[in-house]
C-alpha cells in the first residue's frame, strides 16, 4: 500500500483506534499487569502499536488489513498474559464498539476472522523458560498465519527500544543481542508474511547501537 494512502486512513479509523486502545489497556489494568514490573502495560502496547503506525504500510494491502494489524497489536498479549482466551478474544471483538465510527461489514468480518488468529498465534508454549516458551511449534504458527510474523517484530522492537531508552541497557538487552540470528530467521524464512527489510535494519541498529551496563 502507498504510504500516503495507509496514513489517510489511519486518520479516518483515529477514533476507532483510540477506542481500542484504551479497551485494551482496560484489559491489562484489570488484572493488574504491569510492564517491566512498575509501568502500565500500555506503555507496551503504545511502543508495539508505533511500529504499527511507522510500517504497516510495508503489509497492509486493503482497508481492513489496517485495522487488522492495530486490534492485533493492542490484543497481541491477552491471552499470554491478561488471562483471556482465544474466544474471550472472539468475543471481544464482537462486542467492541469503536466509538461513533461504524465499520464496513466486510472489515468487520475480516477482522473477527483474523486477529484471533494472530493473537493466537503470538502466544507463547506452555514452559519452563524462554526456549520452551518461544519453541519450533511456536513459530511455526506464527510464521504460518498471516501479519502474525509483522506484529511479532513491531513487539520485538518495542522490547529492544525499550532497553535502549534510559540509556544503561537493562538486563534484557544481551538475551534479544544474543537471540537475534535465530529469532529473525525463526518469523521471516517462509512466512506467509515476511518481514520488512526496514524493520530488520531498524533491529539490528538497535542491537549494535552502545550501551552502558550497571
Amino acid at each position: 500500500m502507498e504510504k500516503q494512502s495507509f496514513i489517510a486512513l489511519v486518520k479516518r479509523y483515529y477514533p476507532w483506534i483510540c477506542s481500542m486502545e484504551k479497551a485494551a489497556f482496560r484489559i491489562h489494568d484489570d488484572v493488574n499487569q504491569k510492564y517491566d514490573h512498575v509501568l502500565p502495560y500500555g506503555f507496551h502496547l503504545k511502543m508495539t502499536v508505533s511500529y504499527v503506525s511507522r510500517y504497516g504500510y510495508l503489509v497492509a494491502e486493503t482497508e481492513a488489513d489496517i485495522l487488522i494489524l492495530y486490534a492485533s497489536a493492542f490484543l497481541h498479549d491477552t491471552i499470554e498474559d491478561a488471562r483471556m482466551t482465544y474466544n474471550d478474544v472472539v468475543k471481544f471483538l464482537k462486542e467492541f464498539k469503536g466509538g461513533d465510527l461504524v465499520l464496513p461489514e466486510g472489515v468487520i468480518q475480516h477482522m473477527e476472522d483474523q486477529v484471533p488468529e494472530i493473537v493466537y498465534a503470538l502466544t507463547n508454549e506452555k514452559g519452563r523458560n524462554r526456549g520452551e516458551r518461544a519453541n519450533d511449534l511456536y513459530y511455526q504458527g506464527i510464521r504460518q498465519t498471516k501479519f502474525a510474523s509483522f506484529i511479532k517484530i513491531c513487539d520485538r522492537l518495542a522490547n529492544i527500544q525499550y532497553t535502549m531508552m534510559f540509556v544503561f541497557a537493562n538486563r534484557m538487552l544481551d538475551v534479544y543481542r544474543r537471540e537475534y540470528p535465530e529469532f529473525i530467521r525463526s518469523i521471516s524464512e517462509g512466512a506467509v508474511t515476511q518481514v520488512p527489510d526496514a524493520m530488520k535494519e531498524e533491529a539490528e541498529r538497535l542491537l549494535n547501537s552502545e550501551s552502558y551496563i550497571i
